[in-house]
């Protein structure tokens, strides 16, 4: 970015062209966030133009699973009960995403609180397996799997207590920690 081979609303672009292709088959997010992602790649950008300092994931799409409070973006923790719930607060892994320049473009399918193996909820349709749409997704961070084995988004954030990353990325041919 900084080297403006490539910009943050050209980076966006193509991951929400991605999303609007693939994501009525897959069920990888709860929320898609398109128009804060792109308002977010334009200010990214023009922080590029005028030579201000930018971070190491500077105007780069992050999915973030629905377990995690988003400022502004509807978190749902994959529960009809926080259907509307929309944080007035970041968690701390995404205000620390965001401070390094990240772009939040969606969360990611979970069951209803984590507490299941597959990304299966009332809120959604179940997260599927890329590779297989017979096959499931893993949980309880089986949209971020999705989502990454896709190229949905180039990063996610998940949460693991149990083997909720491990599963997904095994599940779904990617790595995580």
């Amino acid at each position: 970015m900084a080297a403006r081979e490539i910009s943050p609303v050209e980076v966006m672009e193509h991951f929400l062209d991605r999303i609007e292709e693939l994501e009525p088959s897959l069920h990888s997010m709860i929320t898609v966030a398109a128009d804060h992602a792109m308002d977010a790649a334009r200010a990214a950008e023009d922080q590029v133009v005028r030579g201000e300092p930018i971070g190491t994931l500077h105007g780069i799409p992050l999915s973030i699973k629905d377990l995690v409070a988003t400022k502004g973006i509807r978190t749902t923790f994959g529960s009809r009960l926080y259907e509307d719930h929309v944080p007035d607060v970041n968690s701390a892994v995404c205000e620390r995403a965001r401070g390094a320049g990240a772009i939040v473009v969606g969360k990611t399918n979970t069951p209803e609180f984590g507490m299941y193996g597959r990304s299966v909820n009332l809120v959604a349709d179940e997260a599927l397996n890329p590779w297989d749409l017979t096959r499931t997704s893993g949980g309880s961070s089986g949209g971020a799997g999705v989502a990454i084995a896709a190229g949905l988004t180039p990063i996610a954030i998940g949460t693991d207590g149990g083997g909720s990353i491990r599963l997904p990325s095994s599940f779904n041919g990617i790595f995580g920690l």
